[in-house]
């Protein structure tokens, strides 16, 4: 079916900054854009349909490089704690969504001590006052720390484990919080006990809501069997409604390679690009690797979680058989170790996922080896506290956009939604303002890292394109390309800053066909 789209302000690309009024799609690509007159001419004579779109704004849809679907699936049915001001009103909240859910898990994320006026991390003991016949999980705003109940711990079996993710008080009692390692084995005990169809309904669900945010691919980044099973039943049936895009765990990824299995897998809508590392944790829950201790937790300077012989091994195994590599590196002394291995392999095109803390020795490097750096630029504004971990002195390494940019280093945006809201005009918003009008702490310091919105959209259509070895087919209106677009309320380039994350999605299409509204 030949489609013409016209009565738009359409934006092809945004660096360069290039415009058209009218395009038209066939075979899911784009085969003209220019003006409205030929665009009708066109369509007329193959025998097409004018589609109006009302003087909408056009962009291209937007890709967002990692994120992860299971979990943002349901995070979409789970108690949400974000912005919870105090651990009694976690308590209040938390009993008031127990007496509505009939899940077997109270299931929550969201929360952030540092909000908190107590100062201080929930514990089993605050969660059993409200709810203790249930098992509850309920993490951290970024996923790597959790507090379970007394119910949770028995049903864990934690109690009885010494570990050091699985924190314990001066007495050496467990305290409900568990981290890193732990928070895996705690949810893929809480994924076991869901019903299958429940887990796909979730998925499904979370296509959906992504569809309905104006992103038309994702990379789901940390896929586990579980997941990846789920997503390849629903490609074989034909129900995904944009592009999906994976990097595999390394147990998934030893599966495979066991089984014969070799890239390219997958087909325009579903694809296996690569193997997700994990090589620290995160700065929120102090467990992000530094190469000086934190600030305000003087002893402590985080944790290697993937030991670097053994990324090595698995890196240079990947890279073999041509996978794209995505290494979770938060801290500098985690990218230090990345950067080492990545030096050593054949690949040109393997990522870096967040990039949070990069000195300028770094930088060279980075310059040198141009990784893509995946990075989520909500993170300035949701890690307001940033400055109490890292200090004034290596503010300067915080988050730094523009001087990736800068120096030619290739920058993708993503939100790791659920951590961070799947909506990219919050993720825009973050870019462009830097925490400016919240009056984040590190804004006065890093201000010089706020980008245009122009460059902003660049990094999270074709950058992000770039990011999947895509930019070919993705990332920009242009002829030959996919036809993966969306209509807008009004134009990003034309508001005040402020008005960004006011932006809606009226609506979105993949390959010329609408998926939502």
């Amino acid at each position: 079916m030949v489609r013409g789209f016209v009565n738009a302000r359409v934006y092809q690309s945004f660096a360069p900054l290039r415009m058209a009024e009218a395009f038209v799609v066939a075979g899911g690509r784009i085969i003209y854009i220019g003006d409205t007159d030929t665009v009708e001419n066109i369509v007329r004579i193959l025998g097409g349909e004018i589609i109006d779109l009302h003087r909408g704004v056009v962009l291209s849809g937007f890709i967002d490089a990692h994120m992860h679907l299971l979990s943002l699936g349901i995070q979409l049915k789970s108690l949400d704690l974000r912005g919870v001001a105090s651990i009694e009103d976690l308590k209040r909240i938390l009993k008031d969504f127990a007496s509505r859910s009939r899940m077997k898990w109270i299931v929550g994320r969201g929360w952030d001590q540092e909000l908190f006026k107590e100062k201080r991390f929930p514990t089993r003991w605050d969660l059993d006052e409200v709810i203790s016949d249930r098992p509850v999980y309920i993490s951290r705003v970024c996923g790597h720390v959790a507090v379970v109940n007394t119910a949770a711990m028995k049903m864990l079996g934690f109690e009885n484990i010494r570990d050091s993710n699985i924190l314990r008080d001066g007495r050496g009692v467990a305290t409900g919080l568990i981290r890193e390692g732990m928070v895996s084995v705690a949810w893929q005990k809480i994924l076991s006990d869901m019903p299958s169809e429940d887990l796909a309904k979730s998925v499904l669900d979370a296509l959906k809501y992504v569809a309905s945010q104006g992103v038309t691919t994702i990379d789901v980044a940390g896929c586990d069997l579980r997941e990846l099973t789920i997503i390849l039943n629903l490609w074989s049936m034909g129900l995904l409604p944009l592009r999906v895009r994976i990097h595999i765990y390394t147990e998934v990824f030893k599966m495979l390679r066991e089984a014969g299995v070799r890239p390219p897998f997958g087909d325009e809508h579903l694809k296996i690009i690569g193997v997700k590392l994990v090589v620290d944790g995160s700065l929120g829950a102090r467990t992000a690797w530094l190469s000086k201790h934190y600030s305000d937790d003087p002893q402590n300077m985080g944790v290697c979680i993937t030991p670097p012989e053994v990324l090595e091994a698995i890196a240079l195994d990947a890279d073999s058989i041509g996978l794209q590599l995505a290494a979770h590196a938060i801290g500098d002394r985690a990218l230090d170790v990345v950067l080492l291995v990545y030096s050593k392999l054949s690949l040109k095109r393997h990522r870096v996922e967040h990039a949070s803390l990069v000195r300028d020795d770094q930088l060279a490097v980075l310059e040198k080896l141009k990784p893509v750096l995946v990075v989520q630029p909500h993170f300035v504004i949701s890690d307001w506290w940033v400055l109490n971990r890292v200090s004034i002195e290596r503010s300067r390494w915080v988050y730094r956009f523009k001087d990736f940019i800068d120096r030619g280093i290739p920058v993708a945006f993503s939100t790791d939604s659920p951590v961070e809201s799947l909506n990219p005009w919050e993720t825009v918003y973050a870019a462009v303002t830097r925490g400016r009008y919240e009056e984040v702490p590190l804004y006065s310091y890093t201000k010089d890292q706020a980008i245009p919105v122009n460059m902003a959209l660049h990094m999270y259509t074709y950058g992000s394109a770039y990011a999947l070895n895509e930019e070919d087919d993705l990332g920009s209106l242009e002829v030959g390309k996919l036809a993966d677009f969306i209509v807008v309320d009004r134009d990003p380039l034309s508001v005040d800053p402020r008005e960004l994350r006011s932006i809606r999605v009226l609506e979105t299409y993949v390959s010329g066909k609408r998926v939502w509204p």
